[in-house]
């Protein structure tokens, strides 16, 4: 979750061919058959390139050039497809940002209700509750965002804040180790890692 939780998304071609002795014995056509359709590259559509993206974040081993990455995989995130649904989005953040997060929330409810396969929807909601220490409402849309994509590390960074802030520190552990085996040069993933490592050994997990 962007807000808090960074301070806080195959083609398969079957190829068939006319064996040589039915190619042989085949009458030509009486008419050109139609030209084949050629589908487009998986990267033209938002799931190809939202693919290649985390294959890039994956491999990218320097961590400002991994952040430029995350930063397009967030663009793509953020593109509902829907001009009310993103003017209401802005609303929400606008309201965020002024924590009058009734206000955030009434938008947010909005959003999921009328696009509910938008998975920042449900991500930005879980932003607003967890600002609210509505923890449990946090996870519940957490849980929505996961399931629509669950690569999102924006998502699994907010489970494990909350996880530390309960007082799970092993379940925050392996959120965070979620986040790295999607985003690896996450900072603020890798040293919570780190931490959370030594503080479990000193009590002996």
């Amino acid at each position: 979750m962007r807000i808090l939780f960074a301070s806080f998304a195959t083609l398969l071609f079957l190829g068939t061919a006319m064996p040589a002795w039915a190619q042989d014995q085949a009458s030509p056509p009486a008419a050109s058959p139609p030209p084949a359709i050629t589908p487009p590259p998986v990267a033209s559509t938002g799931q190809g390139r939202l693919d290649q993206l985390f294959a890039d974040l994956k491999r990218e081993r320097n961590e400002k050039a991994a952040e430029r990455i995350a930063g397009r995989i967030w663009n793509e995130w953020n593109q509902s497809g829907s001009a009310s649904i993103d003017l209401m989005m802005q609303w929400a953040q606008k309201a965020t940002e002024d924590q009058k997060f009734d206000v955030a929330l009434d938008f947010l409810d909005q959003v999921v209700t009328l696009q509910p396969n938008y998975a920042e929807g449900w991500n930005r909601r879980a932003t607003v509750h967890f600002l609210m220490k509505n923890y449990g409402k946090s996870m519940s849309d957490i849980d929505h965002t996961l399931h629509l994509e669950p690569r999102h590390f924006g998502a699994l960074s907010g489970l494990a804040q909350i996880m530390a802030e309960t007082g799970h520190k092993q379940s925050a552990l392996e959120a965070w180790q979620k986040v790295l085996a999607i985003y690896p040069m996450m900072r603020s993933a890798q040293d919570q890692v780190s931490a959370l490592s030594e503080e479990l050994a000193g009590e002996g997990i």
